[in-house]
């Protein structure tokens, strides 16, 4: 079975992101991960990575903008992959067929199948010589096995022709195991040739640019072994386990240092930059150098195979993590990453000269005379403006002096924009600049207003820079109605903003000034407050008569007052009934006694009739702040209604 599709999506995160399948069309999707991915390699001539999941069969392509472009799949076992010299031709080992493929690097279509002969089992390929080499196990009728190396010609018109086993020089074969393969195209002659098993004469050098393989160097004692070597361009050593440098000038191996970091696998690209893999981090390496100019750590996920492309602008490598394992690519990986310091004082005054310092290093040197770009932000510039350049001194430390003309919280950046050797660096300090206090008052603070009086705030804004504009808000008590914004605007002439106010509740009225560059913020908070609507109905009574100078309900001395009270609603709420009576000139409390109030704002209350003429009595319904069920309005008293009691 073959798919392909140009819009599935690896998402490439340069730096330490991963480079994740994505399904077409669905822009959640889950990422998808490889089980078990083997033969990292890069592409210069198409512009591709290419990678493949042994355990699910495919070899899948991406393009250098991180693409999937392409995918093959159900070629069961792949053990390894191998570009042709030109990059036209990519090779993959397969051992559970028994066989190489050959595909079109540029569009994944299979081009040639070579078997291999039943019992051969090719594990590592190559490209050397003009030839696919591959390294393989094979098994004998007596049930014994040996490791060997074997060839396939591309340029063979007979496919079965192509291939040729038993390739090794009568000195170093044969091997227990199938062993590992490096090439070299910028020594396109040159093969590395190592065991795969711990066994005397473990690493090989080849000479495969003739009819038959030429041992260039050769092991003794397999001391030397390693799950990785490379060949290191430009030189006769060769890079083991990702961290030892062996030199086979004399045609034996002898050590020729170590590389800083511990590593695991590594690859060396054409110009001799080394990336190895350690645990969870790649280190790169420049020609020659033994401590890393760069270093990407990847967290708690293990590093695998690393891959450079061709032209050392990207790097690649396989991370294991919690689901399988994924792509990561590194942009500029050869550049050195530089430590750049900003230090400036936590305060100062504005308009008074101010001085930033920093320090600009890195383990590559820089060249005389860098400069670094100076940004100041602040109120006045909140989109930033250039300062003078900068000029780094010998020692790596740098100075500049500068005046805010605008007070807050400001910025000063400093840039390093990077060169040939170095990446660019960022760092900022941060400076509470001084700013001048103004005035803002606020009328009407504890005043107590009828409800639904109309009442208006005036906030009054002293000097200030720029900034004219005042921000009123009403609270309104009760968690039903929030805090809103009433009125926004520029003060006048006077310094004056005013907003008129409907008093249906107590009310906190703030006024806010937002500050500008050469005042402080300020803002201002007073309460209102407001009394409830209450009135009281009488009914059932039989007439109204002063006595006295009061006007009295007169009821028959068997007949129960009706005493309906109407008051603003809110939930919950309830009116006190207060009841007095008269006696011998002085008014007595006859007891007060809650009732809730319906939604409809009423309430009423039967007062029972005493039943004996000559009683004088009145009543009042109050509203009780904090008592009448809430808090949202002031305590309100409602007017005393006078019952007399007839025959």
């Amino acid at each position: 079975m073959r798919t392909t599709s140009a819009a599935t999506a690896f998402a490439v995160l340069f730096s330490s992101a991963a480079l994740s399948v994505v399904a077409a069309g669905t822009a959640s999707a889950q990422p998808a991960t490889l089980t078990q991915p083997v033969g990292l390699v890069a592409d210069g001539a198409v512009q591709r990575v290419f990678v493949a999941d042994r355990a699910n069969g495919r070899v899948m392509a991406t393009d250098y903008s991180g693409t999937l472009v392409d995918m093959n799949v159900g070629f069961g076992d792949v053990s390894d992959l191998a570009l042709s010299a030109d990059g036209a031709t990519l090779y993959a080992a397969l051992p559970g067929s028994h066989e190489i493929v050959a595909f079109d690097a540029a569009t994944l279509e299979v081009r040639t199948r070579y078997a291999l002969g039943a019992g051969v089992t090719p594990r590592a390929v190559a490209f050397a010589g003009g030839r696919l080499w591959f390294s393989y196990r094979i098994t004998g009728e007596d049930g014994a096995f040996h490791g060997n190396l074997g060839s396939v010609d591309p340029t063979a018109t007979d496919v079965a022709a192509a291939v040729a086993l038993g390739q090794l020089p009568g000195e170093v074969a044969p091997y227990y195991n199938a062993a590992l393969l490096d090439a070299d195209p910028t020594m396109p002659g040159l093969l590395s040739f190592t065991d795969s098993g711990d066994s005397p004469g473990a690493t090989n050098v080849l000479d495969v640019s003739g009819a038959t393989p030429q041992v260039v160097a050769k092991s003794e004692g397999g001391a030397y072994f390693g799950a990785d070597v490379d060949l290191v361009p430009g030189t006769s050593e060769v890079l083991v386990g990702g961290s030892r440098r062996l030199s086979y000038a004399n045609g034996t191996f002898t050590p020729a240092g170590e590389l800083a970091d511990t590593g695991w696998k590594a690859d060396v690209s054409p110009g001799g930059l080394i990336a190895q893999s350690s645990l969870q981090r790649v280190s790169v390496y420049k020609p020659g150098a033994t401590e890393p100019v760069r270093r990407f750590d990847t967290g708690d996920d293990n590093v695998g195979q690393v891959a450079w492309a061709p032209d050392s602008s990207r790097l690649f490598a396989v991370v294991g993590t919690d689901n399988g394992y994924t792509l990561k690519a590194f942009t500029g990986p050869a550049l050195n990453v530089p430590t750049l310091t900003v230090n400036a004082p936590a305060s100062a005054t504005r308009a008074k000269t101010l001085t930033v310092t920093g320090k600009l290093s890195a383990t590559v040197p820089f060249a005389t005379g860098a400069k670094l770009a100076v940004t100041r932000t602040d109120l006045d510039s909140p989109s930033g403006k250039a300062l003078a350049a900068v000029t780094v001194k010998a020692d790596g430390t740098y100075s500049f002096t500068d005046t805010p003309p605008a007070g807050g919280k400001v910025t000063y950046k400093v840039t390093y924009a990077g060169d040939a050797e170095h990446t660019s660096a960022t760092a900022s300090a941060k400076v509470e600049v001084s700013r001048a206090a103004t005035s803002l008052t606020l009328n009407n603070n504890g005043k107590l207003y009828n409800y639904g009086a109309d009442v208006t705030f005036t906030a009054h804004l002293g000097t200030t820079y720029k900034n004219r504009k005042v921000a009123i808000y009403a609270d309104p008590f009760g968690a039903d109605k929030p805090k809103k914004l009433v009125k926004s605007g520029t003060v006048n002439s006077s310094g004056n903003l005013s907003v008129t106010l409907d008093m249906t509740r107590d009310t906190a009225v703030s006024a806010v000034f937002a500050g500008d560059s050469r005042y402080k913020p300020k803002t201002v908070k007073v309460t209102a407050y407001a009394r409830v609507k209450v009135s009281t109905a009488v009914s059932r009574h039989y007439k109204t008569a002063k006595i006295g100078s009061t006007s009295y309900y007169w009821f028959h001395k068997n007949t129960d007052p009706l005493l309906t009270t109407t008051m603003t609603y809110y939930p919950g709420r309830q009116q006190r009934f207060d009841l007095q009576v008269y006696y011998g000139g002085s008014w007595y409390s006859a007891g007060s006694e809650y009732f809730p109030v319906g939604s409809n704002g009423k309430s009423a209350v039967s007062l029972e009739a005493p039943g004996e003429s000559g009683i004088r009595a009145r009543m009042r319904s109050v509203y009780v702040n904090g008592s009448s069920g809430d808090s949202v309005n002031s305590t309100t008293y409602g007017a005393w209604k006078y019952l007399y009691f007839s025959n």
